[in-house]
Formats: C-alpha cells, structure tokens, sequence
C-alpha cells in the first residue's frame, strides 16, 4: 500500500510521522485490501483564540474506487492523529458490515397449486380450490402476470397463502411455470 504524508502551515516532525505510520500499519492489519493511504497534518492559523488548532486528515482507498475519509481537530496533532485513525477504523467496520449484508433476493415460488372456483369480479376477489380441497380467499390486488378478466373457473394458479383475519387468504397469485417440451 502507498502511504503520502503532508503537513500545511506547520513542519511534519519525526514523531508525528512515526505515529502515523505505525497507524496506518494497524489499519493495514485488519485491512489487507487497502490500496492507498494518505494523511495530512494542518495547522489551523486563522483562529487564534480557537481551541483546536491540529487538524488530521486521513484517507484510505480500497479496491474499485472506494474512498473512506476522517477529519479530526483537536489542541495536540498526536490526539487529532489518534482520533481520525480511530474514525476511519470505525468507517472501514461500518462499509464492512454493509457489504457483507448484501443479498440477491429472488422472487419466491408460490408452492401452492390450485384452480379458480369462484369469482365476484364486481367486488375484486375470489376464491381458489387448492389441492387436496379447501378454498382460499384471494383479493385482485394479489394477483401478478394475471388480470381479474384472464380469470374464469376453472383456471389453474399457483399461489402463496398467509393465514387472514377469517382464514387463508393469497399473498400471490401467478400462472404455473410453463414446463418446456421438446419436440422430436
């Protein structure tokens, strides 16, 4: 990993640098993939009455152009050092965790078969015989790839239930997957 150090309004002393460096190589540690580093000191000369005067910046770059940044002021440049290196550390755990939650969320099949057996169009719902007997209420508003006018008894769905304020009702209400044949 490359690491560029910098200081503005103020000289960059052996012991800030080796500060920094030790650091960067913890971060490093837990963090092999980092592929740049860059940290710079400045003095803050404007403010003379202000407090915090020692500003640290700190930037980590890991792979495809990601940019993890942390600006700290304090009164001593080793405390500002310590704080920003503290920040981009909790920066690095929290882009982390985001990536590691990341999920390819698939539509689900609805496991339940069944057909049509009564509709009430005027009011937007009807009911589906599953197999193996029962009826399940279904509303229009459940219905995917399917209008309420494709719909007649009769006509084979698949579905997914949820169990209603008055028994099942369909979450999904889709055609079954077509099965592909060949022709020989």
């Amino acid at each position: 990993m490359e690491l560029e150090m910098q200081s503005r309004n103020v000289e960059m002393t052996p012991r800030w640098k080796t500060e920094i460096e030790a650091r960067m190589e913890d971060l490093r540690r837990g963090h092999d993939d980092l592929t740049h580093g860059r940290v710079t000191l400045t003095k803050n000369r404007h403010h003379k009455k202000q407090d915090h005067v020692a500003e640290a910046l700190v930037v980590v770059t890991l792979p495809g152009r990601h940019t993890l940044t942390a600006r700290k002021e304090d009164k001593t440049f080793e405390e500002a050092i310590r704080s920003a290196f503290e920040a981009v550390t909790i920066e690095l755990r929290k882009f982390r965790e985001k990536r590691a939650l990341t999920e390819v969320r698939l539509p689900p099949i609805p496991p339940n078969r069944g057909v049509i057996c009564k509709l009430f169009p005027n009011e937007g719902y009807g009911f589906i015989l599953q197999e193996g007997g029962g009826e399940v209420y279904f509303h229009a508003n459940a219905l995917h790839s399917l209008t309420f006018e494709q719909l007649e008894d009769g006509t084979e769905v698949v579905f997914g239930v949820e169990q209603g304020k008055k028994g099942p009702q369909a979450t999904t209400v889709q055609p079954p997957p077509t099965v592909a044949t060949k022709a020989f």
